[in-house]
């Protein structure tokens, strides 16, 4: 889950509600008739997502919380529809008639950081700081251990306007990578690659040996769908690139402490030529670059035949149902970054956790609702507020590990195991699902008990997280430019935004062109012409922008 393309979106949508007046602002304190506090129980208005099978009035951990913290939810429900879920939090605060909180998803929907400094300035989200200090010593806590956190949670004036999820999917962070068929490997007495023109040989293979068997020429050497890293991946043997997936996302890095645009780099266009060669030769499936996930799994699951050599993506179920009866779901392996000629080989890092916030008190929070409100968020901050909140009641959707159990990081003790059945997700209902995740740190994400057969669906988490350490380490940390961490002034909020979405669009969209053959990548006329197109849409404007938001950080 790459953090930039989402948040791009999300950017605008603040920008568009920050164009907006926010009408009948009441001061902190002031709830409308029938709202106040009866017998002891805080009446809490919630914005809040609410899934398609669900009722969060009537769902279990509602209860679980509403009897803890003596809490009266009230909800306006949205969906977990991105974009009506985004237009709706908009109206709502547009109109003044807005909730006493903000219980959101990331990658539905949340608050951007420009966004948070806005509506503070206008008086209508409140700091927690004091709150927290006070109230919340789970969370504090996790501001401390995790210096990261604090500095995504933390405006430049010092004060936490909201707070974001944490959650720290090991790999989700390492997003570029390539599923091999190992099992045409082995038929045809190849090794795993481990330089790029190794992997040329091994693609070339694929093509022309027939490695399925069926006498037919139907072999996809290396295919993918639009939002998946083919282009990262092999880069990365070039140049550090640091976009997780997409071909439209951020690919600003750090060259001695200065913010530059790896795309406008020579070595770029070294990457570039030799995917392009790829694609010349037929290696790469044409529809790599124009075809949806459902495209994709559909060859992948190709009913007559294998017919996939390998893929670039997260893992491998984008691309083949798992546990399939002719087992070949279990043949694709992780093949570990690539060498280039010039002994590169890196892998890109993309944040698990998107700036921004999902919890936000507004000021029609009186005193009452915002300690209960906080206190709330502070039990989700324990592992026992997680495990409920993830996957409901225990006995249910979880127990606790059984003598033997080994957790998915076999370093650590295991600390929960989903009821087979419903692995990683709570049964109906029973369960606030994603709105939980604030405080998923490895050491809890890991500590879940799983299967050490990775052959099987239910060790598949196992899987992933075994494929994952062979990028670890590989990604160059004094390149990484932390954009996640970066708070832009409402001064050049706009301007950056719009420049960033023109850059990044013509970077992608060049990307294609040159790889597809519709540029030529050999081309020092079509090379210039590319990088004056960069200039002209105000690179080096956007650069600066970066670069100050960096150096003040």
């Amino acid at each position: 889950m790459s953090t930039l393309p989402r948040k791009q979106a999300a950017l605008l949508a603040a920008l568009s509600l920050a164009a907006l007046p926010v009408a009948a602002c009441s001061s902190s304190g002031e709830k409308s008739a029938g709202s106040a506090s009866q017998g002891g129980m805080t009446e809490l208005t919630v914005f809040i997502p609410q899934g398609a099978d669900q009722n969060l009035q009537t769902n279990a951990y509602t209860k679980l919380l509403s009897g803890k913290f003596k809490i009266n939810f009230k909800f306006q429900t949205t969906t977990y529809d991105a974009a009506p879920a985004a237009e709706k939090r908009q109206i709502s605060l547009a109109s003044g008639d807005y909730p006493d909180l903000y219980l959101l998803v990331p990658w539905v929907d949340q608050f951007a950081q420009p966004e948070l400094l806005k509506l503070s300035k206008q008086g209508v989200i409140l700091p927690l700081n004091d709150l927290i200090a006070k109230y919340a010593p789970n969370i504090q806590k996790a501001l401390e251990t995790t210096p990261a956190y604090k500095t995504m949670a933390t405006a430049p004036d010092g004060k936490i306007y909201g707070l974001p999820e944490w959650n720290d999917c090991f790999h989700c962070s390492y997003q570029a990578k390539l599923w091999l068929n190992t099992a045409w490997l082995k038929k045809l007495g190849l090794s795993m690659p481990k330089t790029t023109e190794e992997m040329r040989t091994v693609l070339r293979a694929f093509k022309t040996k027939d490695p399925n068997g069926n006498g037919k020429a139907d072999e996809i050497p290396l295919t993918a769908a639009t939002g998946d890293p083919l282009l990262t991946y092999f880069m990365n043997a070039f140049i550090y690139d640091p976009r997780g997936a997409g071909v439209a996302a951020s690919t600003l890095a750090l060259n001695n402490g200065k913010v530059q645009l790896q795309a406008a780099q020579a070595k770029w266009r070294e990457g570039l030529r030799y995917i392009a060669s790829l694609y010349k030769e037929g290696l790469i499936d044409p529809g790599a670059f124009t075809q949806n996930g459902d495209a994709l799994k559909a060859k992948g699951d190709n009913a007559d035949a294998v017919i996939v050599g390998a893929g670039t993506m997260l893992h491998p179920a984008l691309m083949v149902t798992l546990d399939q009866k002719d087992g070949r779901d279990k043949d694709y392996d992780a093949v570990p970054p690539l060498t280039g000629p010039e002994g590169v080989g890196y892998t890109s890092y993309s944040s698990p956790s998107l700036p921004g916030a999902t919890f936000v008190l507004t000021n029609k929070a009186t005193e009452q609702d915002q300690i209960a409100a906080i206190k709330m968020l502070d039990y989700i901050f324990t592992d026992e507020g997680q495990v409920q909140g993830q996957f409901g009641q225990e006995g249910v959707g979880w127990k606790k590990p059984d003598s033997g159990d080994v957790a998915l990081d076999k370093n650590l003790k295991p600390l929960y195991k989903v009821i087979p059945g419903k692995p990683g997700a709570a049964p109906t209902n029973a369960s606030w699902g994603a709105l939980t995740q604030y405080n998923s740190t490895r050491a809890f994400r890991d500590a879940q008990v799983q299967p050490t057969d990775t052959d099987k669906p239910e060790g598949y988490e196992r899987r992933l997280f075994d494929a994952t350490k062979l990028y670890e380490g590989k990604v160059p940390k004094d390149q990484i430019f932390p954009s996640w961490n970066l708070w832009l002034g409402t001064d050049v909020t706009a301007e950056a935004a719009t420049l960033q979405t023109n850059i990044q669009n013509y970077v992608g969209q060049s990307n294609l062109e040159f790889v597809t053959g519709k540029k030529n990548i050999d081309s020092d006329q079509d090379w210039t012409a590319y990088l004056d197109g960069l200039n002209g849409l105000g690179l080096q404007r956007y650069l600066q922008i970066q670069q100050q938001a960096y150096d003040a950080q």
